[in-house]
């Protein structure tokens, strides 16, 4: 077998590594009920690929053919190793007495959808769904989730590890959730989808405004979710997520600098995932069984749709917001809803609303409240209060790009 046969192999399971790893790891976590167990069984199947179809070929059914040989790999770790680990042999007995995986593919993706509801399990805090969920299900390294949320790779791992374990320990069903829970174990997947979409869409800190890598694994996860569950929040929330990331090349000059909604170049604005959201709002609308995510993609895709922020139809965003705060109300819907009425009516009606938020404790930690106020004063020449007001977000963004931006217009004003 000379290497050239070789490379040639490894580059073709590579391939199917990147298509294909994450299906077969959400139903070899099914067969094992572990996730460190079905990380190794899906290493050894993707090793024992390269030397056997090398010899054989590749076979008809590559993802069949990976997950036998995991749950096989796995059995002989597990017989190997209950000599020294009692809480195996339970695994042991359960995969001798299961019969081998299904070769058709509606388990596999129902595998998928449960590997998400487990990582999204409100029994784990927030902080631990959102890396489970980029490590387990998307594929990301632990060192690249680390990066991206600006922590230690020991702290992220630790957190990963500890999440796990909670998964074992208070035996966590493996399963999407029945009827009656759905609603509420939903939320939680949706909420973790929408804030790894935000940190690439508008990262938290650093130097950089957005990081596409994890909106787009955010927008991968909501194709996923919406494919096997069709519910109108999903499509939603995927729609909300497109208009979003079609602004991402407009949203920054070359140098990294911030560009408002209304100073963008609109013809940089990607057209085909307009279209999309497009369809998919007016889907999750038609339903009549919408929520916040919807009303939110609703109102993206009015701006979507204007050719000039002057041309906004800001009555509508208006009437949207007044629906949103019924369905999900909270204090970002309502400082949003006060810079819309500031673009229907001016900024004299928008300004003693964003002052009431403000007096009302909601929002006095969240620099863009105080970037909105100023923007405000500014346009009606209070000059000293939208100063103020600046300095004030100035010390709350740990952005750099928003940093830069809100020094700018400080020394536009003098």
């Amino acid at each position: 077998m000379n290497q050239n046969t070789v490379n040639q192999m490894q580059k073709q399971v590579d391939d199917i590594y990147r298509s294909e790893s994450r299906r077969v790891f959400a139903t070899l976590i099914r067969l094992l009920g572990d996730f460190d167990l079905a990380e190794e069984a899906l290493h050894e199947a993707f090793a024992a690929a390269v030397e056997q179809w090398t010899r054989d070929g590749v076979p008809t059914n590559p993802r069949s053919w990976l997950i036998s040989a995991g749950r096989f790999k796995a059995i002989d770790a597990i017989r190997r190793r209950t000599r020294f680990q009692a809480s195996l042999a339970e695994i042991a007995e359960r995969l001798d007495r299961d019969p081998a995986p299904l070769e058709g593919t509606d388990d596999v993706e129902d595998d998928r959808l449960r590997l998400i509801f487990t990582c999204c399990h409100p029994a784990l805090s927030p902080e631990a769904q959102v890396a489970l969920t980029l490590r387990e299900v998307c594929g990301l390294t632990t060192e690249e989730i680390a990066s991206a949320f600006l922590i230690t790779t020991p702290t992220l791992a630790q957190r990963i590890v500890r999440a796990k374990a909670k998964i074992r320990d208070a035996r966590i069903p493996y399963q999407v959730p029945a009827i009656a829970e759905l609603p509420e174990r939903l939320d939680s997947v949706l909420s973790v989808i929408y804030l790894v979409f935000n940190e690439g869409y508008s990262a938290s800190a650093g130097e950089s405004l957005t990081r596409s890598d994890l909106s787009n694994e955010a927008i991968r996860l909501g194709r996923l979710l919406s494919e096997l569950l069709p519910n109108p929040e999903v499509m939603g929330l995927l729609a909300l997520m497109l208009f979003q990331e079609s602004r991402r090349t407009a949203r920054s000059s070359p140098q990294g600098d911030l560009i408002l909604l209304e100073n963008q170049d609109r013809s940089l604005w990607n057209r085909e995932q307009i279209a999309e959201g497009k369809v998919l709002v007016e889907r999750a609308l038609s339903s009549q069984r919408f929520g916040a995510y919807a009303l939110q993609a609703a109102i993206a895709a009015v701006h979507a749709e204007s050719p000039s922020a002057e041309a906004t139809d800001w009555g509508r965003i208006v009437a949207l917001y007044n629906v949103l705060a019924r369905v999900e109300s909270s204090p970002v819907v309502d400082l949003n809803r006060a810079v819309a009425v500031a673009m229907r009516d001016g900024p004299s009606a928008g300004l003693p609303l964003i002052d009431a938020i403000l007096a009302r404790g909601d929002l006095t930690d969240y620099h863009l409240a105080h970037a909105a106020r100023a923007d405000l004063c500014r346009r009606l020449g209070k000059t000293a209060d939208a100063r103020d007001s600046y300095q004030q977000a100035l010390v709350l963004t740990r952005q750099e790009p928003e940093r830069r931006f809100l020094e700018k217009r400080l020394r536009e004003l003098g």
